[in-house]
């Protein structure tokens, strides 16, 4: 199936012919931005456009088609294929992933339990849809400064957000279980709290993850990689977008048990590193340990956009040392 073809498939019949010109450019389309009484906007590499309700794509507001509240329930259930309660634990998160490993981010009315938990998301009426692209081959440039040895290193990601750090992160993920010219195939273990690197759908991996990979999907960072260490032995753990105390105790706690880690920060310097790992420490308790940026990362790659391409800036050692200087490009 084309990337056309799954996105086209999560919309009703009745309405596809409004999509096929949007989807002419698939291979550029980053998201679908939908809500009750708004336009329908889509992003083109960075570029908002407006999708009118012939199924042209304008810049003009004037033009645009503007959501009815029937036509985005039809949507929601044709997405869950008319069986909303399969997806009910998927929902009650904010996203469910789709095949092809696109995401749907949902909004609208939530309803909690007597304990203030999140038991349900009911009257949905945004939705963001994130098209997925895989760029296989993304990391290899970068994969000679991630070894030594034949070992992983202990490597983190640091970038603002939509640089493209979880693409990056997926392709190390990859070359890691598969092998490469720097290291032999490893297992590999994801925790995939938001469905993103592996964007799982039924437990399955949409996206190429590895032949020796193990995904934990939609689990939560800290319990999921003491679980992987307990049930899967991975030699290397990945996982994306962490920040705060008990990521990094849980992440300590995967190097003291002997495997590598591969993990992604949001930030844009070794300043915003040390402040995110040192977030919610609290010098001088007792048993409260401070971690610090060198006693868990060896390598530490920089993402930027330039000109809307994603690249690495820079990669550093543990000691904030360049070991390459100068862009290596991505995409």
């Amino acid at each position: 199936m084309t990337k056309r073809e799954e996105i086209l498939r999560m919309f009703p019949d009745n309405m596809k012919s409004r999509w096929d010109q949007a989807f002419l450019r698939a291979d550029k389309l980053q998201e679908i931005r939908l809500g009750v009484g708004q336009p329908v906007r889509l992003i083109y590499s960075g570029e908002e456009k407006f999708l009118s309700g012939r199924g042209n794509l304008c810049t003009d507001i004037c033009d645009s088609w503007y959501l009815t509240e029937m036509e985005m329930d039809e949507i929601i259930r044709n997405i869950c294929r008319y069986s909303m309660y399969a997806f009910e634990n998927e929902i009650r998160q904010g996203f469910l992933t789709v095949p092809g490993g696109h995401r749907v981010g949902m909004a609208g009315q939530v309803v909690l339990n007597e304990d203030g938990a999140i038991r349900n998301i009911t009257h949905i009426r945004f939705l963001n849809i994130r098209i997925s692209h895989e760029i296989i081959g993304a990391a290899t440039e970068a994969m000679p400064y991630l070894y030594e040895n034949d070992r992983f290193l202990n490597t983190l990601l640091v970038s603002p957000p939509g640089c493209g750090k979880t693409t990056l992160l997926r392709d190390i993920v990859r070359q890691v279980s598969e092998g490469n010219p720097f290291g032999t195939g490893r297992q590999v273990g994801v925790v995939d709290e938001r469905s993103e690197i592996a964007g799982s759908y039924m437990g399955i991996p949409q996206n190429r993850v590895g032949i020796r990979t193990d995904v934990l999907d939609g689990c939560p960072k800290v319990q999921g990689m003491m679980l992987l260490m307990r049930s899967m032995a991975p030699a290397v753990v990945a996982v994306d977008e962490i920040g705060g105390y008990e990521d990094m105790k849980a992440i300590f706690g995967v190097l003291q048990c002997g495997s590598s880690v591969a993990a992604t920060i949001h930030g844009n310097s070794m300043e915003d590193v040390a402040r995110r790992i040192r977030a919610g420490q609290k010098t001088g308790e007792e048993d409260f340990f401070v971690y610090t940026p060198e006693m868990l990362f060896e390598r530490y790659l920089f993402l930027e956009k330039e000109q809307g391409v994603c690249q690495i800036r820079e990669i550093l050692d543990k000691n904030g040392k360049r070991v390459h200087k100068g862009r290596l490009w991505k995409n």
